[in-house]
């Protein structure tokens, strides 16, 4: 029998959880998250994990799975999650991966190229020129060495910025060159299904999750992380706006102006990425009868 990796994508708050539940009940499967920030424990509220229910009714995987200080690469989740996918197609030949993390599903779709060791100096290097110099200088220092990656990164984001960095330094190869996935042969087929939504009704959901957040102390999660927020793993939407509030930054009110903007671009920076594969077919969320004959089109 083959096997297939049903990936549900998409941006943040479309309803990918949702989805990924329904499939895993009518595959009679489980779920592997696709999700860089969930798979983090300490990292609670902020992430928007599924809930303790949704979790009880079918088997999630890289939820809660690693600790914010061990850092967790495209790479090392490819290895992961390839050897996990080995055990669970023994019993089953459908699997379903969801998540908004683009690198995470293309380096388990594709393949990704094994960046060799860097040296942690390197890093700790860059992370002292971007807090005496700012962002903006490792932004131009990217541009001078690796002008590909620096068109799509997102150049507010300086955990992107200094891993292509720090990659260049290390091997002397620009980062955009190592991401160049090499021919792997996968032993399952990909389907790729995105979600997505009118604009309005996207940004009103992620509106209301970023309310529902704070609601249930957001701010108060991101007070207890505040000393590690030096950490890769907290260098992301949704922490940053507060830890800058903490220091001083700017109010609470602009802080939650800020929390809920980001988002909506963290969003679009989502589907930026996601519509550039072709092999992806779209979908409302709520049209779980079109997905499914969608599936069963594509593996008969």
């Amino acid at each position: 029998m083959k096997k297939y990796l049903l990936t549900v994508v998409g941006p943040t708050a479309v309803g990918k959880t949702k989805l990924a539940i329904a499939l895993a009940h009518h595959f009679r499967s489980e779920i592997i998250s696709a999700d860089s920030r969930q798979l983090y424990k300490e990292m609670e509220i902020g992430t928007a994990k599924p809930t303790a229910e949704e979790l009880a009714c079918v088997k999630h995987y890289f939820i809660n799975s690693h600790s914010i200080f061990t850092n967790v690469s495209a790479g090392k989740y490819e290895k992961e999650v390839l050897a996990l996918t080995e055990r669970l197609f023994l019993n089953n030949n459908y699997l379903i991966m969801a998540g908004g993390s683009g690198l995470y599903v293309d380096a388990v779709a594709k393949g990704f190229a094994e960046i060799p060791h860097i040296e942690p100096a390197v890093r700790e290097r860059l992370n002292e020129s971007l807090e005496e110099e700012g962002l903006e200088k490792l932004v131009e220092q990217l541009m001078n060495t690796d002008p590909v990656y620096a068109v799509e990164v997102d150049k507010n984001n300086p955990q992107r910025v200094i891993r292509a960095l720090e990659v260049f330094i290390g091997t002397g190869v620009p980062y955009s060159q190592w991401r160049k996935p090499p021919v792997s042969d996968r032993k399952f087929e990909v389907i790729k299904v995105g979600l997505e939504l009118p604009r309005d009704q996207l940004y009103e959901r992620i509106n209301d999750r970023m309310d529902n957040m704070i609601e249930e102390g957001l701010f108060e999660e991101a007070k207890s992380l505040y000393r590690y927020r030096h950490i890769n793993a907290l260098q992301t939407v949704g922490y940053k706006e507060i830890f800058d509030y903490m220091s001083g930054r700017y109010d609470k009110e602009e802080c939650i102006r800020l929390l809920k903007r980001n988002s909506r671009r963290y969003a679009k920076r989502q589907l930026t990425w996601f519509k550039k594969d072709t092999n992806t077919r779209w979908f409302s969320p709520e049209n779980i009868p079109g997905i499914l004959d969608y599936v069963k089109q594509m593996t008969n």
